[in-house]
């Protein structure tokens, strides 16, 4: 049985319930499928809606496109009816109408949705007007660890939660690296020892990739054909996985050949390997994201690999890992539900700037910057450090809008849904949250990029100067952030050393800091 191509599909007679699936709920354990019902049929939809709320990275659509029809093969495969709809097909609805529309035409008398994880979306879902006698219901997506029910329990809004207790909590709960009521190893945090920088010797190391040919051409066609505005490199043979049995190979992949080191490089940066874009990172999170992977078996294969392979695997490496998944990636999901939607309004630092050209075509001579984004453009992916140290700290460093920062970032990376990117750009990387997610602003100057990586070699600016010709933008500007923002952040505990720095300076040296700096910022567009 193949899945139905049209509005007006044929269905069982016995048909009488539609149950939704978005684009980033292709779990397949959920338990609707445990067993064929010819009395329910899946919707599987591209929506036009879903393009143009944002213009997304070209590589981002087709992924998602791909494994929503793969997703909808393999639910037919398995007994399932199926309505798979393209763009083509859903030209004239938005998700509103061509809900309604199926539902009338096959006289339904239920709907089903799994809870969207984008706000909007719940809301579109949640207010959508049906006739009075048909019965709606909303499920969970039986994927994330903490419990939707808990958030409440675990956060309150507005407030700031430390994460690293909330990870501690979710460690004892489901008793992951845990011995007894203590942390493997002796302590529950081993990020101190995952800072290291790439040596030249470590750049030869670096794995090659576990990448994909999967083929995306009727993807990029339906793309042009409707006119769909995206950006990036487009490419037909796409890399990323798009169903289970292809994460689950990159899950596998990445035990056997990066877990090793992963802890020790997570936070290195380099442009002197053809593998740069993917070093001793999983690339887990578009599967796990679109969920066609969870983070139970994502965390339960790592620590089994673990185990069977202690001798060879450090425990730091593995936990930086977990920390990833059962700490932060739960963390931003209950952030983001705690605080919508007036955390899509937050700008505490009134950033006002907008966006400079460069970050859509890599062409600046700031060679961190110029090498995170075109990596970004080819790949849809950069790594967190890339994201928060290096293209954020610009973006807050120069008081970038936070509301075109949230649409770059939503666009460009593969993995980008908003539950998981606004706490990211907003609260992590732009202290636009007024402390939420962060208790201080991640500003840094060039010294910490020279340190984490190589881009500084070969850049046209020099990372030891602050203030002539070639001084590297980001260190006057690091310092006039420091000082526009002395009032707001000079009290607190984690930037007294910096304050204590900044009054200590020179009269003159301050000024001629700040002179730089303005400059800089008036004329970022060229830098």
């Amino acid at each position: 049985m193949k899945p139905n191509r049209s509005v007006s599909a044929k269905l069982n007679k016995s048909t009488t319930t539609l149950r939704l699936v978005l684009g980033d709920q292709l779990n397949a354990g959920h338990s609707w499928y445990k067993e064929s019902d010819p009395s329910v049929v899946y919707l599987v939809a591209e929506l036009h809606q879903e393009m143009n709320y944002v213009k997304h990275h070209v590589q981002k659509v087709c992924a998602f496109f791909a494994a929503m029809e793969q997703f909808s093969n393999a639910l037919s495969k398995a007994g399932h009816q199926v309505i798979y709809l393209t763009l083509d097909e859903t030209k004239d609805f938005s998700l509103e109408k061509l809900i309604i529309e199926i539902i009338k035409q096959h006289k339904l008398t239920q709907f089903d949705y799994q809870r969207p994880d984008e706000y909007r979306l719940y809301q579109q879902l949640k207010n959508m007007s049906f006739s009075d006698n048909l019965s709606v219901s909303c499920y969970d997506t039986e994927h994330f660890l903490l419990p939707y029910d808990d958030i409440e329990k675990e956060f309150k809004a507005n407030k700031h939660v430390k994460m690293e207790f909330f990870y501690r909590r979710m460690r004892k709960r489901f008793n992951i690296l845990m011995d007894d009521d203590q942390p493997r190893g002796g302590k529950w945090n081993f990020d101190s020892e995952n800072r290291n920088s790439f040596k030249e010797d470590d750049l030869n190391d670096i794995p090659d990739p576990i990448v994909f040919k999967n083929d995306v051409k009727n993807c990029l066609k339906r793309l042009e054909k409707h006119s769909i505005k995206t950006f990036g490199k487009a490419t037909e043979q796409l890399i990323w996985p798009i169903n289970r049995q292809q994460s689950r190979d990159v899950l596998k992949f990445f035990c056997e050949h990066q877990l090793h080191n992963f802890g020790q490089f997570q936070d290195a940066m380099t442009d002197q390997s053809k593998f740069s874009w993917s070093l001793y990172h999983s690339r887990l999170s578009f599967a796990l994201n679109a969920k066609m992977i969870s983070p139970k078996e994502v965390i339960v294969t790592v620590l089994d690999y673990f185990e069977k392979h202690s001798k060879e695997i450090d425990i730091a490496q593995v936990e930086g890992f977990v920390r990833q998944i059962l700490g932060w990636r739960e963390f931003v999901r209950a952030i983001y539900w705690r605080n919508m939607p007036d955390y899509a309004k937050k700008n505490s630092l009134q950033a006002q700037r907008s966006l400079p050209d460069y970050f859509w075509d890599g062409n600046t001579k700031m060679n961190c910057v110029k090498q995170c984004v075109n990596q970004s453009l080819n790949y849809a992916y950069a790594h967190h450090i890339q994201r928060l140290m290096v293209t954020g700290t610009f973006c807050l460093l120069t008081g970038i809008h936070p509301d075109e920062v949230d649409a770059w970032y939503l666009g460009i990376y593969i993995d980008a849904i908003e539950w998981v990117e606004m706490p990211n750009t907003r609260g992590m990387t732009q202290f636009a949250d007024n402390g939420i997610v962060a208790t201080k602003p991640y500003a840094a100057s060039g010294a910490y990029i020279n340190k984490m990586s190589d881009y500084c070699k070969s850049c046209a600016y020099n990372v030891k100067h602050k203030t002539e010709d070639d001084a590297c933008p980001f260190n006057s500007l690091y310092w006039h952030f420091v000082h526009r923002h002395e009032k707001k952040f000079s009290n607190n505990g984690r930037m007294n050393m910096v304050y204590n720095s900044w009054r200590k300076m020179k009269s003159d040296n301050k000024q001629a800091i700040l002179k730089k700096a303005d400059q800089l910022l008036n004329n970022i567009a060229e830098l």
